[in-house]
């Protein structure tokens, strides 16, 4: 939704993955604009909104996420916003055309802000970030925050940190006004970018195992604590590989899996989920930034004994660079020498990094598996000892 925003993709049909009409194609019923209100597991029904029961053998929930918003005045003010899903999407770019937007503000300093941020000062808004912690993307080494906060300051964002909202008012220059527990600040839009949570109340109401995170239960198939429910997507767990966890990721790809996962067992075809390893990525203006894996402390809380190294390199050979710089920060087990995570920012590289740094962590590689791994060696994409090669090999001498 940020690229629609930003008019990098201009028309919003581009990011429907299929019509209700295609569906009816293959035989399958939409019905959209339609509400459960109660999930009858006992009687195998669903209820609607007006009173209609729908039967089932087999029933999915997919009931996706909520918007966090915090609990102050004025969030149900026109101009504000949460960024979700296509129609919060298509809201906010008609609200900036219509109302002529100058300024925007921006809460929270996640991934999402992020491309939002570079979304919104592209199109020529005035864009402010509002954050309570000192450094954007929390979940990055403070080292790469800070290479990130100074792309977003470069580009014109203005950040404000250790600041919370406290209520959301009328403006007296411009259409609103964020008052924080700082400052009053004028502006045309405001949008929440604070995260989400699993939306569990019909699960929970039907009496589904939820798992520690919060998010609805399911096994390698799928499978609820009810033999006939599904779940999928950004309501229920997925297994973590590295930490051997069950955790809640709400993240567009996995969804995709797990659904195919559900439909595959239901329609009588046995699949397994195997899980994830916790890889994500954004880009903000022209940084790339992307990890995989565990942070040091997730590793502890998940019994191992982590040691991290971060090196600065170049995307390309050296004889090559012009002068673009990338960072790799590796997190392995002291005990084992296991790979645990990585992350990595850079104008360029930093996502190529990652993806194959998470096909190791996928299989299960150690530092010195990944010291001498055979790479495609070319001057243009890298230097006969690659920036993976060097981190890892520095990192095995300490751990």
């Amino acid at each position: 939704m940020p690229y629609y925003i930003g008019d990098v993709i201009k028309d919003s049909k581009k990011l429907i993955a299929r019509t209700p009409e295609k569906f009816e194609e293959t035989g399958i019923r939409v019905r959209l604009n339609t509400r459960v209100d109660e999930i009858r597991a006992d009687t195998g029904e669903v209820l609607l909104t007006g009173g209609e029961r729908l039967p089932y053998d087999t029933l999915v929930v997919a009931t996706g996420t909520v918007a966090i918003l915090p609990d102050i005045p004025g969030t149900d003010l026109n101009g504000v916003f949460v960024l979700k899903n296509l129609r919060d999407g298509i809201n906010i770019k008609e609200y900036i055309r219509e109302h002529q937007c100058q300024k925007a503000v921006l809460v929270g300093a996640g991934f999402i802000a992020m491309e939002m941020a570079e979304a919104l000062k592209t199109i020529g808004l005035e864009t402010r970030i509002v954050y309570r912690g000192e450094l954007p993307v929390k979940k990055w080494d403070p080292a790469f925050s800070a290479i990130i906060l100074e792309e977003l300051t470069d580009k014109g964002v203005i950040f404000m940190p250790h600041q919370s909202p406290v209520a959301v008012e009328k403006g007296d220059q411009a259409r609103l006004c964020l008052v924080t527990d700082q400052e009053r600040i004028e502006t045309d839009l405001i949008i929440f970018a604070l995260g989400v949570k699993p939306e569990t109340a019909l699960a929970q109401a039907a009496g589904l195992a939820m798992g520690e995170s919060g998010a609805i239960r399911v096994d390698h198939f799928q499978r609820t604590s009810r033999e006939e429910i599904f779940a999928a997507g950004d309501c229920c767990e997925s297994y973590h590989r590295v930490s051997k966890r069950w955790v809640h990721i709400p993240l567009g790809d996995i969804a995709n899996k797990q659904g195919r996962v559900a439909g595959q067992n239901i329609g009588g075809y046995a699949a397994t989920f195997p899980g994830v390893v916790g890889s994500n990525a954004f880009k903000v203006f022209d940084l790339e930034v992307a990890m995989t894996g565990l942070d040091e402390r997730t590793a502890e809380r998940s019994g191992y004994v982590p040691a991290s190294e971060i090196i600065w390199g170049t995307p390309v050979a050296r004889s090559m660079s012009r002068g673009h710089r990338l960072g790799l920060k590796l997190i392995a087990d002291k005990t084992s020498g296991k790979l645990l995570g990585a992350q990595a920012v850079g104008q360029s590289g930093a996502v190529s990094r990652i993806n194959t740094l998470s096909a190791c962590l996928w299989s299960g590689m150690d530092l010195d598996e990944i010291g001498f791994m055979d790479f495609a060696y070319s001057p243009p994409f890298g230097g006969a000892w690659d920036i993976i090669h060097t981190a890892a090999q520095i990192l095995k001498r300490q751990a």
